[in-house]
């Protein structure tokens, strides 16, 4: 087939050639992977094609194969995808000129490879950047719209929803144009340029955050003053992407952000609800990460919220004042409570609606109420825990809607924290319409026809182009869709089948059942084609493990621990396999955040299987090493960090989150081995080199290993033979520039001192001299908190080796700016009675003894 494709590309005497490169394309699009023997073969065709600058059809359908075969590519195969950029950027700005649209499409080969072969495109981001600035698809955001065209957003009469923009990564490439835009009377391009920080604030966040974050909030903080409708409504979208990505450090500008927030939304028009919706955005996605810093704000947030809730005549807003309660009751918890009773009467008459207008504002609130459910406190919402669950079962006897069950899934696992008992009677009913949910084949569509061209493409002689195809049925596959809200029921209906056995243990349905629950997840997971239900199958399997080892631990029979064992034998081989075949990254890494969750709690029995430990490393060191099918990049260039996407360094970090739980599930000299083999690769991100976030990892990483060797059989021994390899990294990292790197190699020098005792007495004027020099000069309370900690592990390990009245001296000169409150706890009284009461240095004690012995890093 590949031959005759190849063959009619090139045949002198077809009238289109194009032709045939349309057809390649409909039949790869359908089916990549069985085309994956052929793919050097089609590489060889587009090498060829993209040279034809005079054929922008052809152009057109041989970028639009290519990006149908990117995520299936491997290393075979990346030489020549990597010699086609070149000819690829060149196409495209032909294909420009002939046809915008089409190279709009097909410009989303770059988001393609991006996703799964960035190191192809590494070589060329400069020019693929210029390109895009350049191009008028890029261009579009800052041009006024034409006449009778304008944005309905624009307009602010629409509902306020927003697409998704793709987010740019090379930050300096576009900030010349961005601050050129800000600077313009144009208020379309002043919102481009708003638009474009916003979407910089995704893939270039941890520039932002240490490099910008205050002029940028300063420009989008003017932006909402600005006298155009159109520049406010992107500085409010801008604040709101800010929000979500630049955290915590944006939290530390609350005192400047919601005052502005606040009295922007009492001056807003309730008719323009698509700018309502974006003002709503940005309050949510700022507020709740505040924590106890919302409580200045919460009697005029309230005021606000509840005066929506009782006088907008708009569901929309109702709807929204609904979301906002949610996310407030998420920072302010039992802050709440006198705000309890006037939000549930509110919430009463939606929850109970039964008209269809109704339906998205009794889905949110029933979101909000199991939000409260969470927050509130148990005293508060205990009393309406059996009238919830009374509720749900009553909505979803009556309703046939996803969205709505969905939401009830979550209502019973909210109230299975507060009230588990209010379940027991409701329990078989309640697991076995999530248990139907997730077999359920509602919302999935089968797609068996094949069709070759658009319906709006067809030829000269309007044939319709389907005709091609009626000898070329074998070419079809079977293809599946589901709707998303049956997507979201089943993501829910996992995590909440997950999540109640963890807070009902031994008030749980029989073990067969819990079983007969276990294995349905486990055949659903690798059956189901979206990969969030996968990522909540895997999270709901080793909450599984978590409860019954809770129901082991609470009733210690031998039925119980056989119980745990098999479960075990079940799911952790199940989460090795997934890391070694699954193919998106962030499936993995939920199954990493779910197989951490495993070992944490359930320490060396999850371990007992012969080979387990090793089997468990061995994956930790694939990812470390980027060898995981996930991560198959195919280059064969050094791996770069500042070049890796921004997922691949996510995952690493959950899977190096494994490895100190590791060392404090069995003996140390059980595990050294294979910490010698991961050590390395941990350490090796601690270059100067490397990324802030990767120098936090690798230091961050190593204390916890130590902290965990402090208290496993052998530790000392261990920790010992590392302190040469591991000093010079720790020390380098407390001269590190950034305040997170400083904190988490401070607590790592205190936790090898703690760990390997007097092994590392003679490195102690060393280490000390080291933190006379930062405590002279360092701001960050969380890195001096960590210091007066690490001293006090040194006193504790080896007191004779600490001059004590020096310590003394250095710790009382620095005393303003020590945060006792911060870290209160006290240290062990044996070492005060025997060793500070001898030499007299009564104020030492009073201030040293104040440090925890618990860490405070930072990953």
């Amino acid at each position: 087939m590949v031959a005759h494709f190849t063959l009619g590309c090139h045949s002198p005497w077809l009238t289109n050639p194009w032709v045939g490169l349309l057809l390649l394309s409909k039949v790869v699009e359908s089916n990549p992977e069985a085309f994956k023997p052929h793919y050097r073969q089609l590489l060889q065709l587009f090498g060829t094609v993209l040279q034809d600058l005079n054929n922008p059809p052809a152009l057109y359908y041989c970028i639009l194969t290519l990006t149908a075969m990117t995520p299936y590519t491997g290393s075979e195969e990346m030489n020549l995808m990597r010699s086609l950029i070149p000819n690829l950027i060149v196409a495209l700005k032909h294909l420009l000129k002939a046809d915008q649209d089409q190279a709009s499409e097909a410009m989303e080969v770059f988001d393609e490879l991006m996703e799964s072969e960035v190191s192809i495109i590494v070589p060329h981001i400069a020019e693929i950047v210029r390109f895009c600035l350049e191009s008028h698809s890029f261009l579009l955001l800052f041009a006024a719209p034409p006449p009778g065209e304008e944005d309905p957003e624009d307009e602010e009469n629409d509902s306020g929803d927003q697409s998704d923009s793709e987010n740019p990564k090379h930050c300096a490439a576009q900030m010349p144009l961005t601050q050129a835009c800000l600077a313009s009377e144009n208020p379309y391009e002043r919102k481009g340029g708003i638009m474009c920080l916003a979407v910089l604030a995704e893939g270039c966040a941890d520039h932002i955050r240490t490099k910008m974050l205050s002029s940028v909030l300063q420009t989008v903080c003017r932006s909402l003053s600005d006298s155009n409708q159109v520049v406010r409504s992107a500085g409010l979208f801008a604040l709101g992407q800010f929000s979500e990505y630049l955290q915590p450090d944006v939290s530390k500008y609350c005192d400047e952000l919601m005052p502005l927030l606040l009295g922007y939304l009492s001056s807003l028009n309730e008719a323009k609800v698509g700018h309502v919706t974006k003002a709503f955005y940005a309050l949510e996605n700022f507020m709740e990460n505040l924590g106890s810093d919302i409580a200045p704000y919460l009697p005029t947030l309230m005021d606000t919220m509840l005066s929506a809730l009782n006088n907008a005549s708009s569901l929309k807003i109702k709807e929204l004042a609904v979301s906002a309660i949610g996310a407030i009751a998420n920072a302010a918890k039992e802050l709440l409570v006198p705000y309890f009773p006037p939000v549930i009467e509110s919430l009463k008459g939606f929850l109970t609606a039964t008209t269809e207008e109704m339906r998205p504002l009794q889905t949110q609130a029933l979101d909000t109420l199991s939000v409260l459910a969470r927050t509130i406190g148990n005293d508060v919402f205990s009393p309406l825990a059996a009238e919830c669950v009374q509720l749900g079962l009553n909505l979803t006897d009556t309703i046939d809607d996803p969205d709505l069950r969905r939401c009830t899934y979550s209502l019973y696992s909210a109230v299975s924290t507060v009230s588990p008992d209010c379940l027991t009677p409701h329990l078989t009913a309640i697991t076995t319409v999530m248990l139907l949910a997730l077999k359920s084949t509602e919302g999935v569509t089968e797609d068996k026809t094949f069709v070759l061209l658009d319906d709006d493409d067809e030829d000269e002689d309007g044939k319709d182009g389907d005709a091609v195809l009626e000898d070329e049925a074998e070419v079809c596959s079977h293809r599946f869709s589901v709707e998303n809200a049956y997507i979201d029921e089943k993501e829910d209906a996992c995590d909440a089948l997950g999540e109640i056995p963890l807070y009902y243990t031994l008030h749980f349905i029989s073990l067969d059942v819990f079983h007969l629950q276990t294995m349905c997840v486990f055949d659903y997971k690798p059956q189901f084609p979206h990969e969030d239900v996968r990522r909540a199958a895997f999270a709901a399997m080793g909450q599984f493990c978590r409860a019954q080892h809770k129901v082991w631990k609470e009733n210690p029979t031998e039925a119980n621990h056989l119980a745990l064992q098999k479960l075990l034998d079940i799911v952790l081989p199940c989460f090795l396999e997934a890391v070694r075949t699954e193919r998106e990254r962030q499936v993995v890494m939920g199954v990493f955040e779910a197989m951490n969750s495993v070992l944490k709690s359930c320490q060396g029995e999850a371990l007992k299987s012969p080979g387990r430990l090793q089997e468990i490393s061995h994956v930790i060191r694939d990812v470390l090493k980027k060898k995981t099918l996930c991560q198959d990049s195919g280059g064969d260039e050094p791996d770069d960090d500042d070049q890796q996407a921004e997922y691949d360094a996510m995952l690493q970090e959950f899977a190096g989150e494994g490895i100190p739980l590791l060392a404090s599930a069995v003996p140390a000299d059980t595990f050294a081995p294979f910490l010698n083999d991961l050590l390395p690769l941990i350490m090796s991100k601690a270059k100067s080199s490397c990324t802030v976030a990767d120098r936090s990892f690798s230091v961050g990483t190593i204390g916890e290993v130590l902290q965990a060797l402090v208290s496993v059989s052998g530790g000392r021994g261990v920790a010992g033979r590392l302190s040469n390899r591991l000093l010079p990294v720790l020390v380098a990292g407390v001269k590190d520039s950034d305040a997170e790197v400083r904190n988490n190699s401070v607590f790592g020098l205190g936790s090898l001192a703690q760990a390997a005792g007097p092994i590392v007495a003679s490195d102690y004027p060393m280490m000390l001299s080291l933190f006379s020099n930062l405590l002279t000069k360092e701001s960050d309370r969380r890195v001096i908190d960590n210091l007066c900690a690490a001293l006090c592990r040194m006193i504790m390990s080896n007191v004779d080796a600490v001059p004590l009245e020096q310590v003394e001296l250095i710790v009382m000169s620095s005393k303003e700016r020590i945060n006792l409150p911060f870290c209160p706890g006290m240290l062990c009284s044996q070492v005060a009675d025997e060793h500070f009461k001898c030499t007299g240095t009564v104020n030492l004690v009073a201030y040293l003894t104040a440090w925890p012995c618990c860490r405070h890093m930072t990953m």
